[in-house]
């Protein structure tokens, strides 16, 4: 895929020629420089109004030199724009269509999963403001949700954890799940295919189990840590899933903003 740098190199290209062209008519024909100058341009665009000429053997043979190289140059040049232009907009189709699977997923599995994960955590409380997101937002605060969001330990008592209540859901949800890693635009998202493989871990680990009553306080902590790391990784993924909402769709936006998991009792309703 062409990057700006190397556009930025090739379009190099053209300038070289005219720069290479001009030193050479300057002292193979012996023109002064803004004749030289024209007399390239006038060269690499086969235009040719004939005004100016090369008179020596040797210049003619710059001059067809520079007219394959500056035809060259230039056609590289077009054929790369071109390239970055369409990869570009293929890019922004991939883009599309991986945060279309994000909405998806939220609509489906996340904001559910948030909205139980924070009741498990015993330090909700302190954060819950915080992730009280208004149509006011701008990225700067979004950006700064993000920064206190990164010196926050996502801890889950063991004691208020529903691991059976995760389990069924995760499993009536697994079909929904299996299919989003199957897509291929997941690959533009390395942190939410963590995401998603951090929630089907979780969920293979409790169907793994044939019973979640009675297990001994080593694997419930084992659990915990699946579950802190789904959280986590669900919490900073919901925060970019929502500022894009915000910049592309606005009435998608609205209802997310009623359905914000991290509300104590979110409702659709419009009041």
């Amino acid at each position: 895929m062409y990057s700006l740098k190397r556009l930025g190199y090739i379009l190099l290209l053209p300038f070289a020629v005219v720069i290479i062209g001009t030193i050479g008519f300057m002292i193979i024909e012996d023109l002064s420089f803004l004749d030289a100058l024209y007399f390239t341009v006038v060269t690499i665009s086969t235009v040719g109004y004939g005004d100016i000429s090369p008179v020596t053997t040797g210049g003619k043979i710059f001059g067809i030199i520079i007219i394959v190289i500056g035809i060259g140059a230039f056609l590289t040049l077009l054929t790369s724009l071109a390239q970055w232009l369409i990869q570009r907009r293929q890019l922004s189709l991939h883009r599309h269509r991986l945060n279309m699977l994000i909405g998806v997923f939220y609509t489906e599995v996340g904001n559910k999963l948030l909205h139980t994960f924070s009741h498990f955590d015993p330090n909700i409380s302190q954060l819950r403001k915080d992730f009280m997101v208004t149509p006011q937002w701008s990225a700067v605060e979004f950006q700064q949700l993000k920064k206190r969001l990164s010196t926050y330990k996502h801890n889950i008592d063991p004691a208020l954890l529903d691991l059976e209540g995760i389990r069924r859901y995760l499993q009536d949800k697994g079909e929904l799940l299996v299919h989003q890693l199957e897509n291929s635009d997941l690959v533009e998202n390395e942190t939410y295919a963590e995401l998603l493989w951090a929630i089907v871990h979780l969920r293979d680990e409790l169907v793994a189990r044939p019973t979640l009553k009675g297990l001994p306080q080593t694997d419930i902590e084992h659990l915990v840590i699946d579950v802190q790391r789904a959280y986590s990784l669900l919490t900073q993924e919901w925060i970019d899933y929502m500022q894009y909402l915000k910049n592309r769709y606005p009435f998608l936006f609205s209802l997310a903003l009623r359905t914000n998991p991290f509300v104590e009792k979110p409702s659709a309703i419009v009041t």
